[in-house]
């Protein structure tokens, strides 16, 4: 040991290096942590029953602890992922695990950027790769493996990645690459016009046991029916965003040569001439999509168009519903905020689709805003009506005092598409809904919002009323109830009332709610599943740091 006492200069310039250091390559630290949980109520009457967390569990819940640094030109970062009886994987069923979520690591060396662990990115619009989370309904389509990125001068860069899809606390048995070029051009600094292209390519290899799957699977197919399994599936799309004074123009075409993926449309042959609908198939995928924008004064207007065939694109074939998708092909209809207008959305259709969705938004003055928007969604040979919505709001804001949004929607849905209910009528459904804010003064403010869908099919016509009262900056309590005023065939006339609140405290949020659910599909970027029934309590807590 060093005596510092008989050594006065040592010490000295090992303090001075040793705070120059720390002021040139000081450690930052950063993260946030989330947790739900849910008390179940058992509840025959509205369907919420014979599940674990019902019959004997009686709790469930989920967290995530994030924490990330940056030191001496690196970057990284861990998650610590917590399910303990959670129906956030299955709604029917329980879930308890916990492990390293995600880690990465990143370094910037001059143009070149290296990044290693858990990785989330896309190309272009993520038709052919998107790799994201979703922590409400637990999809975490995270990249384990590195990857690559090169500046190209300024406006262009290329980037390269190698990796296993994650599944949960392991992986999927393939092995996923891609590499993708993107960059902008402008003639000047004044152009009035630029263009940002793109072009990006991803191949994806099964391992030896899926292959081995495939072919014993097939091998019971008749003869007809029957197709030597392969290793490797290519996907490539091209892309650009042309911006011109107000207008701004986005064009993405992919495709993939073949892919083996399982269709439950295809009819299967049996012996002695029988057939069944589902089978595997090897067929080629394509999407088309396009967008235009004008945003001048204060008129806007989108327009969207996507055609869809056989682009369903998993890191194993065997998979269903939201697992396992390397590919993310963008929904194309109105995401409502409204309780009872959101009901109804139809999720992203992989194999067969065209649809096109217009949105138009003018105000005028200060006061008045009007929006109206339409989609509808068919086959990709344009034949069959699966969904269409026209939607048109008007808001009249008195600054500084209240607001008053009011609205009509009108939507048609096909439930035997989208729910799987053969043999069941098409939902046809007239919602108007209301909501006044008004701010008593700079602290205190009152919501209250109102619904009523019209439905003669499926779960019947109901009415939503909500009410909420901000006490800024700390609490928040709301009360809500939705009630079935026209019951259909086989069902009650339920309350499903709702009350709750909310504290925050800096960067720290706790809540805690009663609620009664209905059976419903719980959407989130046109990625959409059942969830059942609900009664019970649920509690969170937010937090960043």
């Amino acid at each position: 040991m060093i005596n510092h006492a008989k050594y006065p200069g040592r010490l000295v310039a090992i303090l001075l290096i040793t705070s120059q250091l720390q002021a040139q390559e000081s450690l930052l630290l950063g993260g946030g942590f989330q947790l739900g949980a849910s008390v179940f109520l058992r509840d025959s009457q509205i369907g919420a029953y014979n599940i674990p967390q019902y019959d004997y569990e009686l709790y469930g819940a989920e967290s995530w602890f994030d924490l990330n640094a940056s030191y001496a030109g690196f970057t990284g970062g861990l998650r610590f992922d917590v399910f303990h009886q959670s129906n956030l994987l299955n709604p029917v069923s329980s879930y308890t695990a916990h492990g390293i979520g995600r880690w990465y690591l990143r370094k910037e060396i001059d143009q070149l950027e290296l990044e290693a662990g858990y990785l989330y990115d896309q190309i272009g619009s993520g038709v052919i790769y998107r790799a994201y989370e979703e922590r409400a309904q637990l999809l975490d389509n995270a990249l384990i493996g590195v990857s690559a990125r090169y500046q190209l001068g300024n406006d262009w860069f290329v980037k390269a990645f190698t990796g296993k899809q994650k599944n949960l606390f392991e992986t999927y048995n393939s092995v996923i690459k891609g590499i993708h070029l993107s960059g902008y051009f402008s003639p000047s600094d004044t152009s009035s016009w630029s263009i940002s292209p793109g072009f990006g390519f991803v191949n994806r290899s099964f391992g030896e046991e899926i292959v081995q799957q495939l072919t014993t699977i097939l091998s019971d197919y008749e003869t007809t029916d029957q197709f030597s399994p392969y290793y490797n599936v290519n996907a490539f799309t091209f892309y650009n965003t042309l911006n011109w004074k107000n207008f701004n123009w986005y064009v993405e075409a992919a495709f993939k040569p073949a892919d083996i993926y399982y269709d439950p449309a295809a009819v299967r042959t049996l012996p002695k001439g029988q057939t069944a609908l589902g089978k595997l198939v090897s067929g080629k995928g394509s999407v088309l999509y396009t967008s235009m924008g004008y945003a001048g004064g204060q008129l806007g207007i989108t327009a969207e168009v996507k055609r869809t065939e056989g682009m369903i694109f998993r890191a194993e074939p065997f998979l269903g519903l939201n697992r396992g998708l390397i590919g993310y092909i963008p929904p194309m209809a109105r995401l409502n905020a409204y309780r009872l207008n959101g009901y109804y959305y139809p999720a992203t259709q992989f194999l067969d689709e065209m649809a096109y969705q217009i949105d138009v938004k003018y105000g005028i003055g200060d006061h008045w805003n009007f929006s109206f928007n339409t989609s509808e969604i068919r086959d990709a040979d344009f034949d069959v009506n699966h969904y269409s919505e026209y939607h048109f709001e008007c808001i009249y804001k008195q600054p500084g005092s209240w607001q008053l949004t009011a609205g009509l929607q009108r939507q048609v849905f096909d439930q035997a598409l989208y729910y799987g209910k053969t043999g069941e009528p098409v939902v046809k459904t007239w919602t108007p809904f209301a909501e006044w804010l008004y701010r008593f003064n700079r602290k205190t403010s009152l919501r209250i919002e109102s619904q009523y869908m019209y439905n003669r099919e499926d779960i019947g016509s109901w009415v939503f009323v909500a009410a909420e009262l901000g006490l800024a900056p700390h609490w928040l309590f709301e009360c809500s109830d939705m009630y079935n005023t026209l019951a259909t065939k086989g069902r009650e006339n339920i309350h499903y009332p709702a009350l709750g609140m909310a504290y925050t405290r800096g960067a720290n949020r706790f809540s805690l709610r009663y609620v009664k659910q209905i059976e419903g599909i719980v959407c989130s970027g046109g990625i959409c599943r059942l969830e059942p029934a609900f009664s019970g309590f649920r509690a969170s807590i937010n937090s960043t740091f």
